[in-house]
């Protein structure tokens, strides 16, 4: 087995290099996860063992100890943490396998942090794949639900898939690898030990290898998924309506907005994909009935709109535009800027640079976003606010104060550009909000010896890394929202 898993590791791409890579792998001491554990440590990997504490069998402590032993033996590192699933099941209202599942990827996310791991391993295999096709086609799905479990979801890879449960237990067996079986495994309880016991063995009565070619039906999904959805988002990318004009760096990642006119030409199943598509790029999901209200009234001309029940993510449309909106709670802002200096906000994903300079011979376009200050007219520090729906300023140019929601209305802002677009005020108040409005009494002049240059812009333009930090909405990369987040 050992040859066929370092083919399949080098042919799939699953692990950069092995020079390299610093593998965690989820291991709770049962023929899989031991399996994956030894293959990857034969093969020259670095690895680590993550075991976490379930919290839920008495015996889980000898367990633990057990599953230490066996990796001092190996000269593997190993890590090890304690949750509480019955509690976190309660809390979050979901099944105990959920709540397993939400404990443990927290842990192995913390674990490899702090072990400098670069990937998590976990040892889902075929037999799982199986099940878990079979767990989405009784609960409904589409075809991404059918792909099953995917072969690696951003950091995490599961390089036992081609792999069938037998084999691994035959590796364990062959080897004299220590084991132990999870009670939960059979508790009939759960769904997932319920289709092991009495649904795939019925099957495998029809044909023995049915595992086998439920895998082969996910491969045939995942497959057929993916060109759907390159087509979708290929359409999406096509009819997407610019929101916020040079703004529109601090939304990039809460809305979008799509023409439907040059969406109607699709096929219905391309047409409800790259709806799917939107929400989820914005972070929401829809349900079936949620994808047929939308569909329905985008095909007659109804307008409407949907809201995701586990994310505030709304889809709203008339004839004129299809607007997906992340509606999240933002709380009000006040922080000190600094001058002269770089203010970041890690949030939004801008940056403030103040640079103290000589007033150039050129004209102010009060909606730049860099603009110049009369240091002479700043009265007290200044400082930088979310706005408030009473702000007013007089802009520039002109006499009188004006609301600055009106500014922003006219400058063509949304809602949630509004939200988080910083104004910069002194004592007396606000003075500039980046690419709407200067205020009059603090611009400077040609004739101003010194000023304060102020620039407002993204932090993706000045840090390389700020882009896995407040990534661009890609269509083609999000996740399938039928699928298993297994």
């Amino acid at each position: 087995m050992l040859d066929k898993f370092l083919e399949h590791v080098r042919s799939s791409g699953l692990f950069d290099s092995h020079s390299h890579s610093h593998v965690l792998v989820g291991y709770s001491g049962g023929p899989d996860s031991t399996c994956l554990l030894h293959l990857l440590q034969k093969g020259g990997f670095n690895v680590v063992a993550a075991h976490l504490h379930h919290g839920q069998r008495s015996e889980a402590d000898t367990e633990l100890k057990l599953c230490q032993a066996f990796c001092e033996e190996l000269a593997i590192p190993f890590v090890s943490g304690r949750a509480d699933v019955p509690r976190l099941s309660r809390e979050l209202k979901v099944s105990l396998e959920e709540a397993g599942r939400v404990a443990r990827y927290e842990f192995f996310n913390s674990a490899a942090i702090s072990t400098g791991c670069d990937l998590i391993a976990t040892a889902h295999t075929q037999d799982d794949q199986a099940e878990t096709v079979l767990l989405h086609l009784v609960r409904g799905t589409g075809l991404n639900g059918l792909a099953g479990i995917p072969e690696r979801r951003a950091n995490i890879v599961r390089p036992l898939l081609p792999f069938s449960r037998r084999q691994t237990h035959e590796y364990c067996e062959a080897f004299g690898l220590w084991t132990h079986a999870d009670p939960a495994n059979t508790d009939l309880k759960h769904s997932r030990a319920r289709l092991r016991s009495n649904v795939i063995p019925e099957l495998r009565e029809i044909n023995p290898e049915a595992g086998a070619s439920i895998a082969r039906l996910a491969n045939i999904a995942k497959e057929e998924g993916e060109f759907l959805d390159g087509m979708a988002a290929a359409a999406l990318e096509r009819c997407e309506i610019p929101l916020n004009g040079v703004l529109a760096f601090i939304t990039r990642d809460v809305e979008l907005a799509l023409d439907p006119k040059m969406l109607e030409h699709l096929p219905d199943v391309l047409f409800k994909r790259a709806l799917r598509l939107a929400v989820s790029a914005i972070g929401g999901t829809l349900d079936s009935h949620q994808l047929f209200i939308a569909f329905e009234g985008m095909r007659n001309h109804k307008p409407g709109s949907v809201t995701s029940e586990k994310e505030p993510v709304s889809l709203t449309w008339n004839e004129n535009q299809i607007h997906v909106v992340n509606k999240e709670e933002i709380a009000p802002f006040r922080h000190n800027l600094t001058v002269p200096g770089e203010t970041f906000s890690d949030d939004f994903g801008w940056v403030i640079t103040a640079t103290h300079t000589i007033m150039p011979n050129i004209k102010l376009n009060r909606r730049d976003l860099e603009t110049y200050l009369d240091p002479k007219s700043v009265k007290g520090s200044l400082y930088f606010r979310s706005w408030k729906n009473a702000d007013e300023m007089t802009p520039m140019g002109f006499n009188g104060h004006r609301k600055i929601s009106d500014l922003m209305s006219e400058s063509g802002l949304t809602f949630e550009a509004r939200k988080r677009l910083p104004l910069v005020c002194d004592m007396i108040g606000p003075i500039w909000a980046p690419g709407v409005c200067l205020d009059e009494r603090i611009k400077a002049r040609p004739e101003d010896s010194e000023a304060l240059l102020l620039t407002f812009g993204s932090q993706v333009q000045n840090d390389p890394l700020a882009e896995t930090r407040h990534p661009r909405i890609a269509y083609a990369n999000t996740e399938s929202q039928n699928s298993e987040k297994i």
